[in-house]
């Protein structure tokens, strides 16, 4: 009776260590997998920039690129999908998409008035393509679609024709920050800005037409920056963030 319990403790020895070297591989390997996926989106950063929460505005559009640019720049993020998810952000990001479709949506869910208001009173806003749309003071042949209506610019939708037309170009800017190379632009259905206001900044241009615009803590492209892996104006829109905190 004694070697039959023996021979049984040994075995639940090996079939316990057994389980434990089981543990430790699947652990090793989905350790493994965290880190790869952590180093291809990005990590957050240490230090000021790591502290900066953005603000994604998720009703539609390609709201996903950006939150992966901004994670590889080395900031934290946030889905923005109604009013109370505004609390706490540093700045916000319009994506491109259906400019109609997301000022409708914007209507809809109450978010167009505090959105407006708090660009007023100089939150950091960055948009994209129609995110740009929703900026603009007037649109050409649309004065009646929603829009935020903050930045002194006239946008001119579907400029360059439909989504068959869109295309890709390098574009040259002469501020500072991109200096070191063209700014590769993708441009889908994309809009063109066809007069800016005094207060505007023209940081780039394409075929003579702006396609990069800053006014004070608004920043606009007509082209998706997201698309291109150029990380350089998403970093641009983090130090606005960074620099318009109280010192």
């Amino acid at each position: 009776l004694s070697d039959t319990s023996g021979s049984e403790n040994w075995c639940l020895f090996f079939l316990s260590v057994s389980v434990l070297k089981l543990f430790w591989n699947c652990f090793s390997v989905l350790l493994l997998v965290s880190i790869s996926v952590t180093m291809e989106d990005g990590q957050v950063s240490s230090g000021k920039q790591g502290s900066v929460l953005i603000g994604v505005l998720a009703l539609q559009g390609d709201f996903a690129e950006h939150i992966s640019s901004l994670r590889r720049v080395g900031v934290r993020t946030k889905e923005i999908r109604n009013v109370e998810d505004l609390d706490g952000i540093d700045g916000l990001v319009l994506p491109g998409g259906e400019s109609t479709t997301i000022g409708k949506l914007l209507v809809d869910l109450q978010m167009m008035e505090p959105l407006r208001n708090a660009i007023v009173e100089g939150a950091p806003v960055f948009g994209t393509c129609a995110g740009s749309i929703l900026l603009a003071r007037d649109i050409v042949e649309y004065p009646n679609q929603p829009r935020l209506g903050t930045m002194d610019m006239i946008v001119d939708r579907n400029f360059y024709g439909s989504q068959v037309y869109s295309f890709e170009a390098s574009i040259q800017s002469n501020a500072e920050a991109f200096r070191e190379g063209s700014l590769r632009a993708v441009l889908i259905r994309a809009p063109a800005i066809v007069e800016v206001g005094p207060a505007v900044s023209v940081l780039a241009k394409f075929q003579d037409k702006p396609v990069l615009v800053q006014q004070k803590n608004m920043l606009a492209t007509t082209f998706h920056p997201e698309l291109t892996g150029d990380l350089r104006i998403h970093q641009y829109f983090v130090d606005m963030v960074l620099e318009s905190r109280p010192r």
